[in-house]
């Protein structure tokens, strides 16, 4: 990249990779709708469905989220009873975050939702695979989750 060229913006990595993850977002929100979730919400609930309980901060590095994004995020998921958050008994700093049967019972409506994502995005499967290996490369080259 020339000098005179590393200021145009097709030549930037940022904006792709930006503008990107907000056209995802704009396709999932139809399809989380329905369920009452946003985006963020349902980056959570796939954790916690993966995971029965974990902490604050284990959630927040799965999800690459600085608490000041998370507490938020969990207080409202707490309003509309999708997940209970609890503090250790053993270590009052540390706070715990578990389903409630309603959270649990949104993975079944959840199902769907990759399939019909996929659909709208007009790719190959293998395309598809390709971009999510080097994303997962591109993140795991962090050496710590940005805070």
């Amino acid at each position: 990249m020339s000098d005179n060229n590393n200021l145009i913006l097709p030549e930037q990595v940022c904006f792709p990779l930006y503008a990107s993850s907000r056209m995802i977002t704009r396709l999932y929100q139809p399809l989380l709708e329905v369920m009452d979730i946003t985006y963020p919400q349902y980056l959570v609930m796939l954790v916690l469905w993966q995971e029965e309980k974990l902490t604050v901060s284990e959630l927040g590095k799965r999800l690459y989220l600085n608490t000041n994004t998370l507490t938020p995020l969990i207080k409202k998921m707490k309003e509309k009873k999708l997940l209970i958050k609890k503090r250790s008994s053993t270590d009052e700093r540390t706070v715990f975050i578990t389903l409630t049967e309603k959270g649990k019972a949104l993975q079944e409506d959840a199902k769907s939702v990759p399939k019909e994502l996929i659909k709208s995005l007009n790719m190959s499967t293998e395309d598809l695979e390709q971009i999510r290996e080097i994303m997962w490369r591109f993140l795991n080259g962090f050496k710590e989750t940005p805070t």
